[in-house]
Parts: structure tokens; C-alpha cells; sequence
């Protein structure tokens, strides 16, 4: 396997490292990791999968409701491989190189907490994830903003945080981060602070150096599969669709063409998830 800058200088294996990490919790975080690897794993990608957050263990139960489903109703899903690691940054690198050896993709879910292994995973990431809820409540993360007119003030200790690691990763082999800022949980109702959340992330992004793309909305159809571990992608095992669900698997679609994976499962999926 060739090295993450295609040159040999990399001292690690080169899986494509797509990191979630937001220091919030409640951001849909876990949502969208899971989605994402079936989403790949569906397009015959092979995806591993690592929970970092030892405590709550959100993706790997959800994977393990998946896998029970399978054995249960004699399915047969499109699943990725997952690990829990509650240990070091040195085990979490020992981790990803032991299964970087058979899956070209692994994707990392972090806690919703200051975590100084989630730090280091950021840094090793291809594709460095911060979904956020559209509110400046989670814009404070990564920025401040004048109360009077909403223009950024200063960047925040996270923004800073990344920059560094971005800075740092490309200056050891030569990788960009895509660091890539996702708007989850948009409330259609809330059209003016939509808005000047908006404003304030294009501002941002031009300072900071992230992308900001559309993610998926508030929908009571994310916390019903959990139990199941089904997703939006099991078209045939979810009974009848109502419009809200087909319209939440279209964002799911776009969020995927939004990440710019380099991997062919993800343009295949963006090509045909319809």
C-alpha cells in the first residue's frame, strides 16, 4: 500500500482516514459516521470502522443493533468492519496500521469532549469532519462572533486547534487535511439565524481554511433506526417510505458528494443513490 503522498516519505500505512470530531456532543455526529461507512461499504468499499468514544460506544452499538438484525431476520447487509480503542494515541496508530492492512478506507468517530486521542486523530486524518448544529451555540467552537452584527471576532481554541494540526501534518508528509465543516440538524423554521450562520461560516472558512457543506436535517427517522441499525440505505428492509424519509436520504446523498472522497465507492454511490 503506497504511502499517504504517494512517495514513500509517509511513516504510516495509507488507508484514507476520514476523522468526525467535534468537541460538542448532540451534533448528529455519530449519524453521519455510521451512514457514511455503510454508505461506502454498499458500493463494495471496504470500511473499517473505530469508536473512540469508549464510554457511550454510540457507533458501535449501532453496528452491533446491525449486525443482530442481520442474524435475526437472515439478511444480508452492507456493513463495515468496526473496533472500540480506549487506549493510547500509540495504540490508536498500532490500530489503524493493523487494519489498514486489508481496508483501504477507516473512519474514525470521536468523542463529543475534549479528548487528547481524538486530538491526535485529527491530525492523522485525510478528511478531518466537524459536524455542527446550525446555531452559533455551536459556532462558538470554532469561532466568536459580535453579538451586535454577527461578524467573527477571533478565532476559537478549536479553530486554532486544527489549524495547527493542519499545518503540522502538512509540514511532516505533505498532507492536506480537507477539513470539512458540516451543517447538520437545519430547522427549516429558522430561515434568518440559518442565514447569519451561514455568513459567519463563509467568513470563517476564508480565515480558517475549511469547506462547509450541507449536512442532514432534524428527522425523528435517525433515532427510530438506531435500534435496528438499519439505515437510510437499506431501501428494502425499511417497509414504505413517506416523503420526509426519501427527502432525508437525498441529503444523505449530497452529503456524501459534499465530502469529495477520492475513492470510487463514493462517486459510485453519489451516481446512483437516488
Amino acid at each position: 500500500m503506497t504511502s499517504a503522498t504517494g512517495n514513500g516519505a509517509s511513516p504510516y500505512p495509507a488507508p484514507h482516514l476520514i476523522v468526525f470530531a467535534n468537541e460538542k456532543g448532540g451534533t448528529g455526529k455519530s449519524t453521519t459516521c455510521v451512514h457514511t461507512a455503510v454508505a461506502l461499504a454498499a458500493q463494495g468499499v471496504r470500511v473499517g470502522v473505530i469508536d473512540l468514544d469508549y464510554r457511550q460506544r454510540t457507533v458501535a452499538r449501532y453496528l452491533e443493533n446491525r449486525a443482530e438484525t442481520v442474524r435475526r431476520r437472515e439478511i444480508d447487509l452492507p456493513s463495515p468492519v468496526w473496533r472500540v480503542h480506549d487506549g493510547d494515541a500509540e495504540g490508536l496508530d498500532a490500530l489503524i496500521a493493523e487494519m489498514a492492512a486489508d481496508l483501504p478506507v477507516i473512519i474514525i468517530d470521536t468523542p463529543g469532549r475534549d479528548d487528547p486521542v481524538a486530538r491526535h486523530a485529527a491530525t492523522r486524518a485525510n478528511t478531518l469532519v466537524t459536524p455542527m448544529n446550525d446555531s452559533f451555540v455551536d459556532f462558538d467552537l470554532i469561532g466568536q462572533v459580535d453579538p451586535e452584527n454577527f461578524k467573527v471576532k477571533r478565532l476559537s481554541f478549536y479553530s486554532e486547534l486544527m489549524w495547527e494540526a493542519r499545518k503540522s501534518r502538512a509540514k511532516a508528509d505533505g498532507v492536506q487535511i480537507d477539513w470539512v465543516v458540516l451543517r447538520n440538524r437545519l430547522h427549516h423554521m429558522e430561515a434568518r439565524n440559518q442565514k447569519r450562520v451561514g455568513e459567519a461560516l463563509a467568513e470563517l472558512s476564508k480565515r480558517v481554511g475549511f469547506r462547509v457543506i450541507p449536512g442532514l436535517s432534524e428527522r425523528v427517522i435517525f433515532r427510530e433506526l438506531f435500534p435496528s441499525g438499519l439505515t437510510l440505505l437499506d431501501k428494502g428492509h425499511l417497509g414504505e417510505l413517506g416523503v420526509s424519509h426519501i427527502a432525508a436520504r437525498q441529503e444523505l446523498r449530497e452529503m456524501i458528494a459534499g465530502l469529495a472522497l477520492p475513492m470510487s465507492g463514493a462517486r459510485a454511490f453519489v451516481e446512483t443513490a437516488a
